[in-house]
């Protein structure tokens, strides 16, 4: 079984090509997208459809609840039992498909084990860690040369890193001198494809895809995460999620201007999205979907 990584930026299509290709190699899909993973939330993510799913068995997804944190080791996890039910069908390919390449840099490098907690004192250490008002300063005192290490806007390492500290008592320095990565095997040289689009296409695209989840229910769908979840929930941070939970909070009507800033923070995430899959990636590969047709057709 051929393993092939199809990454790129939001409402780059990335999702309907691997479609298309699953079909066409005798493939299966992992999706690989930070909301998708959750339940309940469909519109936002853009989730693949149930016909879609249907037709190609797609990983990944549903998986948590929205209060639920995600994290590396989710899709770890999941990718290592995806993988194996691939192959045990005898399937020709396997594409990973999504935008959080962010976890797809992490399992290719290699992850340090975190502590292993009861969920109860976990979710605890947690809200300890989120209630700190500047993170990276705190880190900074507990642990200088690691903090160095990172950028301040690096949320999510900062975080961990506390988690970390709070959790064993250790400088997180020291907690991963003792506790080396471990890379996951599989995803080594595997081909990284990068779908690439013109900058001007992409933000029409993403304006296109805005104006019909917010026709599709993407307010009814917040409004039940809203009810339902507690509001420092991870998923409920998400771009989609947030400006629309700010437009119900002020009892808008006019979701002309919503619209607008949804496509807005979408299109810089995709400019970040699209940096970060050109710089991070040895080897990556960036292609047009007509370039990728043709290169995934050489493999068989």
């Amino acid at each position: 079984m051929q393993i092939f990584a199809l990454i790129g930026a939001s409402g780059s299509g990335k999702s309907a090509l691997g479609l298309e290709l699953a079909t066409r190699y005798n493939g299966e899909i992992f999706s690989l997208d930070s909301l998708s993973i959750y339940r309940h939330i469909d519109i936002a993510s853009a989730k693949p459809s149930q016909e879609e799913r249907a037709r190609i068995v797609h990983y990944g997804i549903d998986e948590l609840e929205p209060s639920e944190p995600c994290s590396v080791m989710n899709f770890w996890q999941s990718l290592e039992s995806a993988l194996a039910q691939a192959r045990s069908k005898g399937k020709k390919s396997f594409f990973i498909v999504g935008g959080s390449s962010f976890y797809l840099k992490s399992m290719i490098e290699g992850l340090s084990p975190m502590p292993t907690l009861p969920q109860p004192q976990l979710n605890a250490l947690r809200k300890r860690v989120e209630a700190i008002t500047n993170p990276y300063e705190f880190l900074c005192h507990i642990d200088m040369p690691y903090a160095k290490t990172l950028k301040p806007t690096d949320t999510y390492r900062i975080h961990k890193a506390l988690e970390i500290y709070f959790a064993t008592h250790t400088a997180p320095s020291a907690y991963f001198a003792t506790h080396p990565r471990q890379a996951f095997t599989e995803l080594q040289n595997i081909p990284i494809l990068v779908l690439d689009m013109p900058r001007a296409i992409l933000r029409e695209r993403i304006a296109t895809r805005t104006r019909a989840m917010l026709a599709q229910g993407l307010l009814d769908e917040v409004r039940f995460l809203r009810d339902t979840y507690p509001p420092s929930s991870q998923s409920l941070k998400a771009i989609g999620i947030k400006e629309s939970l700010a437009f119900l909070a002020t009892g808008g009507s006019d979701t002309t201007a919503l619209c607008e800033q949804i496509t807005t923070h979408t299109a810089q995430l995709a400019k970040r999205q699209s940096t970060f899959n050109r710089t991070q990636f040895r080897n990556a590969l960036v292609l047009d979907s007509h370039q990728i047709r043709d290169y995934i057709a050489l493999q068989f």
